[in-house]
């Protein structure tokens, strides 16, 4: 089994040089496969008046200044921006990176009770999406909207012009020139682990992300993929078309502890390990990610 690395950092309470500084370090060690952003507009802990910058925008910069690193925003929230406007906003990321884009995608802002997804507290949404006058909506809205979201990408995608009429979005006429450099279509990450959602991940996605500890356990991402694999097998899909992806967040101070724990997802059937960097960054914090985890876990 090839398991497969890569970075994120959250850009909240940190500089762009900073950011700029960890990717383009990244870029130049081969163990690293990709490079992450997320899609949030306000701060989901410390300082509510910290920086943050807006993922794609920021995406577009970085994919700028690397050469290697396949990138993505983990995930992009389906509920920010109208579906056809974010196929051109990822067409163009995919132009400027010379066709390393992945597609992460997942639905975004709905109604949760406290404590839902394994964050602690009320649902961050309420704030954010108060702050920036968008709209929660009920989480079977949420995945309907996400599925016409998905055709409609790939439509964009494949297609010269086409019309889309749907439950929630409307298209007639359009078109997207350029296409994306990567054919027939950048690969699509969905992130989630709700059983709906996991039915949208068997039945679209050529990677699925949920996230790790501290939020979910190991023995949790278990039994979600076992809900992957039949709702799999009810489409006739072969499960391990489908890469199993995790974010776990690193602490610099016990690096012996992540490696540990980093061999349970493993175990668990994860093959993509995504690392989220705190902030600060250390110097060379890629570098050590690469000497104090990555490689020793290979070895």
């Amino acid at each position: 089994m090839t398991i497969k690395f890569g970075v994120k950092t959250s850009p909240m309470h940190v500089g762009y040089d900073d950011i700029v500084r960890v990717w383009q370090e990244a870029d130049g060690l081969p163990e690293i496969e990709d490079a992450w952003l997320w899609d949030h507009f306000l701060p989901l802990a410390g300082p509510a008046n910290g920086p943050i910058y807006e993922g794609w925008t920021l995406l577009a910069a970085l994919a700028a200044q690397t050469r290697r690193l396949r990138l993505g925003l983990l995930v992009t929230s389906n509920r920010i921006r109208e579906p056809a406007v974010l196929g051109k906003i990822a067409t163009t990321v995919d132009v400027i990176s010379g066709g390393r884009l992945t597609m992460g995608l997942g639905v975004g802002g709905t109604h949760q009770p406290p404590g839902a997804g394994g964050t602690a507290g009320e649902n961050p949404a309420l704030r954010e999406y108060a702050a920036y006058g968008l709209k929660l909506v009920p989480p079977a809205e949420g995945i309907a909207r996400l599925e016409e979201t998905i055709k409609i990408l790939q439509r964009m995608w494949t297609e010269e012009v086409f019309d889309f009429e749907g439950r929630y979005y409307t298209l007639i006429g359009n078109r997207n020139e350029p296409k994306p450099v990567q054919r027939p279509r950048p690969p699509l990450l969905l992130g989630g682990w709700g059983n709906r959602m996991l039915r949208v991940v068997a039945a679209h996605a050529d990677i699925w992300n949920v996230p790790g500890p501290p939020h979910n356990s190991p023995d949790y991402l278990v039994e979600r993929g076992k809900v992957l694999d039949e709702h799999c097998a009810a489409l006739g899909r072969d499960p391990g078309e489908i890469v199993r992806s995790t974010q776990y967040i690193v602490s610099y101070e016990d690096p012996a502890g992540a490696r540990k724990e980093i061999e349970t997802l493993v175990e668990a059937g994860m093959t993509h390990i995504v690392l989220g960097l705190r902030a600060p960054y250390p110097e060379g914090v890629v570098h050590w990610v690469v000497d104090e985890i990555i490689r020793p876990l290979r070895g």
